[in-house]
């Protein structure tokens, strides 16, 4: 357990330290501040001397993404131009929730890798690399993920209640709508601001009708959308052309029209849960019957039979084509345009997405082809592109089995491509397309993981086929810390030194021998 001096001692030389601080909510005025007293007294009782600060401030621990600071610490100490020697975190929730432990420890790693220690001055143990404060390390991860998914649920299932009882969870109001503060007993208490929260836990927020002049165009978008036949993208156009404004001081878009003409919020009804983001992960649109709903819960600006009508012109539009109606389609757009393109497809009336065809076909060049049509440019580099995305899966799940085979651990953290191998370090498997020069010579582009960098990035160079691994590249991230990499056939001892014609060398890194106790 630590050992707190009251000072210390007078000939010990002071470290230097960066101190770094999180706070989850903007709502926490004073967590910083508690934080930065705690460190500074530890480091002033430890020796250190904090010579910079790294700050995020009301940033969610679940994830690196959209933490500056701590992407800043972790390039300054990879880069060297970190100038201390220890980081001074809160605690171990400070430093992330991280829903996956490993991706924690792999920061963790990566500073102790550059002979910069993190050091948790509000745990009741010594950040040591010993056996016991990695065992408490592993649980105190652990149970700094559990709490954001508790969290998670019980704010989930708290929210569903609310919606449920006809209370607005979050959002703006939208064009036409307002947001009202109400208190427990439902008694008007003032429209919100943009940007302004409810202050009193009790209070809650219902959505009004918003000043006369923006109801009036919302029913006039309406109007002409049901008997006038307009287009989402013409409504816009016209907005636009009487000056308008929608609110965000921006220019009117086709999508803000279309939010207008198919958000239930505007005939009075409450709806949540149609798209989850739950602990930072992918977003997915959930299925209605997922939705959690309440009918007739707002004030209506738009009369319910007027609502339906739009729906039901909106599902007619986009109805399920067959293939050859989407083909047909497609002729008749390149027959009167004379070319053919994502933009264009997207902005003509009548005409399904440029989605619409990727899924259906594949990709908008197999489109094409069906119809005999030949772009200016040459995409085959996007069919190339697609083929290697899809082996990549495949060469990852063939290398993890051949390392499980001689008895390695291996784990598939969140990053693609990459594996943590036997617990202690880190591969990224990149596949390269083969390129050929109007020469004749062949050329490879690496880009390296930079947000991530592996310890090892094994690099398979593909033929000039693209369609198998030609040879392979074991690059340590200590010797190779360049952005890109051009490769030639022949690259100079200084690269071709980490090429190898198969990974058995890579594989055979991972084999662990039993020592016999020496008696």
């Amino acid at each position: 357990m630590r050992n707190h001096s009251s000072a210390s001692e007078p000939d010990r030389p002071m470290v230097r330290a960066a101190q770094y601080i999180r706070m989850s909510t903007e709502h926490q005025q004073y967590s910083t501040e508690n934080q930065g007293d705690i460190i500074k007294e530890y480091a002033e009782k430890r020796g250190f001397v904090i010579v910079k600060t790294y700050a995020d401030e009301g940033k969610s621990g679940l994830r690196i993404e959209g933490r500056d600071a701590l992407r800043q610490l972790i390039d300054d100490v990879m880069s060297g131009a970190a100038d201390y020697k220890a980081i001074l975190v809160y605690d171990i929730s400070r430093w992330g929730r991280f829903q996956d432990t490993d991706e924690s420890a792999y920061y963790e790693y990566v500073c102790r890798r550059a002979g910069i220690a993190v050091v948790y001055c509000a745990e009741q143990f010594e950040n040591d690399g010993s056996p016991v404060s990695t065992i408490i390390k592993g649980v105190k991860r652990a149970m700094a993920g559990e709490y954001s998914r508790e969290l998670s649920a019980k704010v989930f299932k708290g929210q569903c209640k609310l919606i449920q009882l006809g209370f607005r969870q979050g959002g703006p109001a939208g064009y036409g709508l307002r947001r009202m503060l109400v208190d427990q007993n439902g008694d008007a208490k003032g429209v919100l601001k943009p940007g302004e929260h409810k202050s009193i836990q009790t209070d809650r927020v219902v959505l009004v009708p918003g000043p006369d002049d923006e109801l009036k165009v919302v029913r006039w978008i309406y109007q002409i959308f049901i008997k006038d036949g307009y287009r989402e993208s013409e409504i816009a156009a016209r907005l636009n052309d009487e000056k308008i404004e929608n609110g965000f001081g921006r220019p009117w878009t086709r999508g803000m029209v279309n939010q207008i003409l198919t958000n239930e919020k505007y005939v009075g009804n409450n709806v949540y849960n149609r798209v989850s983001f739950k602990l930072k992960k992918k977003r997915v649109c959930n299925p209605p019957d997922m939705w959690i709903r309440s009918d007739g819960v707002f004030e209506p600006i738009v009369d319910i039979e007027s609502f339906f009508v739009v729906r039901g012109i909106i599902q007619e539009r986009n109805r399920v084509f067959t293939d050859e109606e989407l083909l047909d389609k497609l002729r008749k757009l390149i027959d009167c345009h004379g070319k053919a393109s994502a933009p264009l497809i997207d902005d003509a009336d009548g005409m399904p997405s440029s989605t619409a065809y990727r899924s259906r076909f594949g990709s908008l060049i197999d489109a094409y082809r069906l119809v005999g049509y030949v772009p200016d440019h040459d995409f085959e580099y996007l069919a190339i592109n697609r083929r290697i995305r899809s082996m990549q899966p495949e060469f990852v799940g063939r290398l993890t089995d051949q390392l499980s085979a001689i008895g390695a651990t291996v784990h598939l953290p969140d990053a693609p491509g990459h594996i943590l191998i036997n617990g202690e370090y880190s591969a990224g498997v990149i596949l390269t397309r083969c390129k050929a020069t109007p020469a004749g010579a062949l050329r490879w582009l690496v880009r390296m993981d930079q947000a991530r960098p592996p310890d090892i990035t094994v690099v398979a160079r593909l033929n000039a086929a693209n369609k198998a691994p030609w040879d392979f590249f074991l690059l340590p991230l200590v010797d190779i810390s360049s952005p890109k990499l051009r490769l030639g056939e022949f690259n100079g001892a200084e690269l071709d030194t980490y090429k190898f014609d198969s990974l058995d060398f890579f594989v055979d890194m991972a084999l662990r021998e039993r020592i016999e106790e020496v008696r």
